[in-house]
């Protein structure tokens, strides 16, 4: 019986030295509250969009911000932009991607695009807006998404956001975008020198703020070119997705004769759901406390506040940047 008692004891110590000084087990990586705010050492690679489009100037900009103040090394790639960066980031090509919101819930969803299939992503940040340019030749007859059929069309990148919510406002508009309008589906280099040579009536855009490459448009083409109205679409947009909501483009962007009426839909950044707590911590922080540096490399960062953050519904906040801007709140 005492040797039963010693034993006990013995194994009763045993369980304590291993609670209080052995292996403990490995904190799971989205448990923000057990993972400091500070990025680990690494590599992460950004998914941005088009040359020229605000995605890509930020993310150029994000990418110097992360390296400089962070122990991760950051790079930037040019994409199609959302659909692909989703697609990829998922994949585990990149491990950051810029997203318009709708995309980014079609994607939480499993729809249109995604096939029925939901991808595992989640968000750091809401960031700046994303307007809608719908620019077309002035000669080509078109005042209305309506007025495009037949018309030789930019939709996009193949697997953008914008080409999304282009073909959402031509089916918003009656029109079947496989074989009511001659879709270019385009990067914005190739769209843009199109409409200067004519071989393109109009254009459909999707970007902050001002995008160089429009500027570059409207300044060659001058009166030769003009925005088209879309708001009077608003409302059927809204049945696909809650996100769209009005807005204008100031006169002073793009030196139009008067302020542009036409949608806006919030961009967000997104990562896998296994990105690292402590890196996403660290990072959506580093945005809110760099925000004047990011202002600097493109001025639709003025965009990003702390306040709208999470008013990114249906998309899951990763609870690493929760953690972050609960502590920025």
């Amino acid at each position: 019986m005492r040797l039963t008692r010693v034993l006990a004891a013995v194994a009763a110590l045993s369980l304590l030295a291993a609670g209080c000084g052995g292996k403990q087990r490995d904190t799971p990586v989205n448990q923000p509250n057990a993972a400091p705010c500070e990025a680990s050492e690494g590599r992460v690679t950004l998914a941005t969009g088009n040359a020229g489009g605000v995605y890509y100037v930020l993310g150029g900009g994000l990418a110097q911000l992360i390296s400089g103040n962070t122990k991760l090394k950051a790079t930037a790639a040019e994409t199609g932009a959302s659909v692909q960066n989703i697609q990829q980031l998922v994949a585990g090509d990149y491990d950051i991607a810029f997203s318009l919101a709708d995309t980014a819930a079609d994607a939480v969803a499993g729809r249109d695009s995604f096939n029925g299939k939901p991808q595992k992503v989640q968000a750091l940040t809401r960031i700046h807006l994303n307007y809608v340019h719908v620019v077309v030749r002035a000669n080509a007859g078109i005042n209305s998404i309506a007025d495009m059929r037949g018309k030789r069309i930019s939709t996009g990148s193949p697997r953008s956001g914008t080409e999304v919510i282009a073909n959402r406002l031509l089916q918003a508009a009656g029109l079947n975008p496989d074989s009511d309008v001659q879709a270019q589906r385009l990067d914005l280099t190739k769209t843009v020198d199109g409409m200067k040579d004519g071989t393109i009536d109009g254009l459909v855009w999707v970007g902050g703020l001002p995008t160089a490459q429009i500027t570059d448009l409207t300044t060659t083409l001058k009166d030769r070119a003009k925005f088209v109205d879309v708001t009077g679409l608003l409302s059927k947009l809204k049945q696909v997705n809650s996100v769209y909501d009005r807005a204008s483009i100031p006169a002073a962007t793009y030196r139009t004769p008067a302020e542009v009426p036409t949608l806006v839909i919030p961009n967000v950044l997104l990562v896998r759901e296994d990105f690292p707590a402590g890196n996403a911590c660290a990072i959506t922080k580093l945005i809110y406390d760099k925000r004047a540096d990011l202002e600097k490399v493109h001025p639709a960062a003025k965009d990003i506040d702390v306040h709208k953050a999470t008013v990114i519904d249906p998309i899951p906040m990763h609870p690493g940047a929760s953690k972050a801007l609960e502590s920025l709140r």
